[in-house]
């Protein structure tokens, strides 16, 4: 195997850190003006020209507005993913920042700008110095916010265009301490379902509930129904989740409506309790519809799966976390998340790991949860996000 020469940590640290004001710059560029899932012309064009200008090989427009930068060095056949998300949130901004998003209603409330300038950092040290050995693959995706961009990058051919032996990403984690990088085997993320319960009644006079079928009392008992799924049907050693986030029904106290529609999210972060929670779901609204007298259509939605991070890869990446940072710096299995990431249909096709990194905690800004008006990405981060990948880059490209 061919020994690359690489930087001590202290100075990959340093040398990172030399450069960050001009990604901090960046970043808050894309900050100013974020896109959502889809529309991230001005993203993709930012990004491309970067790569494109420090020499990289680029594809623009995979899976729509989705960007592949790669660089190849020496002679090494191993070849290496990182992918990075662009998209912003349908959200209107309270930060009061002076790069605050410049388009009502639309913001950059995940940190995706921070995790897009990471990578570009990188990217700009990698092109500089070129101290791998093998195929570099930088993923710019789409849409990961409910768009599934990671689905339409591999239908339009990402993996068999730019195979990868192995494929990483990384996010942001508010509430855990600054540039903590935090990591975990097996299911990391939950999958999500999304399912719209329409209860057709008969409408009638509020007074003379006996001459209709009231759908608004058939839902409340679906409503509660549903929680038992987790309760009863569910090993309590496992997790699930079922939000009924909506119930439409009515407009006037004194009429029974003819119809009832409720909006539901159902996680899980086990494949089999996922396929159980689907059909548990089906039998016990219809039988409860049934016994109401009303009939029930059941729209039921798959959305992401359960983001499975593969053992090698891991263990591979939290030694690169705890060589960068140090052990005391790095939580080497930490919870898993309820939320969802369709970097888990990456990770079904390729083996990887996807790793959190400290946003901040306690009373400090970065403590803000995403998806939040007053979020924003931790300027401080892209240092250490940037030198873990390039250092990871190093050791797994040799």
């Amino acid at each position: 195997m061919k020994h690359i020469e690489t930087l001590p940590m202290n100075t990959l640290l340093e040398e990172l850190h030399a450069q960050a004001d001009a990604f901090i710059a960046l970043r808050r560029d894309i900050h100013r003006h974020p896109e959502l899932a889809f529309d991230e012309h001005r993203t993709s064009a930012l990004v491309a020209d970067k790569l494109q200008s420090w020499g990289y090989a680029v594809e623009r427009g995979l899976g729509g507005t989705g960007v592949v930068g790669q660089l190849v060095r020496g002679v090494g056949r191993r070849r290496l993913g990182l992918r990075a998300d662009m998209d912003a949130l349908p959200i209107d901004e309270a930060t009061g920042l002076n790069y605050a998003s410049c388009h009502s209603g639309v913001m950059h409330a995940c940190g995706h700008d921070g995790h897009t300038a990471m990578l570009l950092a990188a990217a700009q040290h990698f092109a500089q110095r070129g101290d791998f050995s093998g195929t570099l693959n930088l993923i710019f995706q789409p849409a990961e916010e409910g768009g599934g961009g990671a689905l339409r990058m591999m239908d339009d051919g990402l993996f068999d265009k730019y195979p990868c032996d192995a494929i990483f990403a990384m996010h942001n984690m508010p509430g855990v301490p600054q540039g903590r990088l935090v990591l975990r085997e097996g299911a990391a993320m939950a999958s999500s379902d999304y399912v719209t319960v329409t209860l057709t009644g008969v409408g009638g006079h509020g007074a003379m509930p006996h001459r209709a079928v009231d759908p608004i009392v058939a839902a409340a008992s679906i409503v509660m129904a549903l929680q038992t799924i987790v309760s009863r049907n569910i090993d309590p050693l496992h997790m699930a989740v079922v939000t009924v986030g909506a119930l439409h029904a009515g407009k006037a106290n004194n009429v029974i409506p003819q119809s009832a529609t409720l909006e539901i999210s159902v996680r899980a972060l086990d494949r089999d309790v996922r396929a159980k929670l689907a059909q548990r779901f089906k039998t016990l609204i219809n039988a409860q519809a049934e016994s109401f007298g009303v009939t029930a259509k059941i729209d039921w939605r798959p959305g992401y799966a359960v983001l499975v991070n593969t053992p090698t890869e891991t263990a591979f990446a939290r030694e690169v976390a705890i060589e960068l940072v140090g052990a005391e710096q790095v939580t080497l299995q930490g919870p898993a998340v309820t939320g969802s990431e369709d970097f888990a249909f990456m990770l079904e096709r390729v083996p990887g790991s996807y790793l959190l990194i400290g946003n901040g905690d306690g009373d400090s800004a970065g403590a803000c949860m995403v998806h939040n008006p007053g979020y924003d990405f931790n300027d401080a981060n892209l240092a250490i996000g940037a030198a873990y990948w390039v250092l990871l880059a190093q050791r797994f490209l040799v």
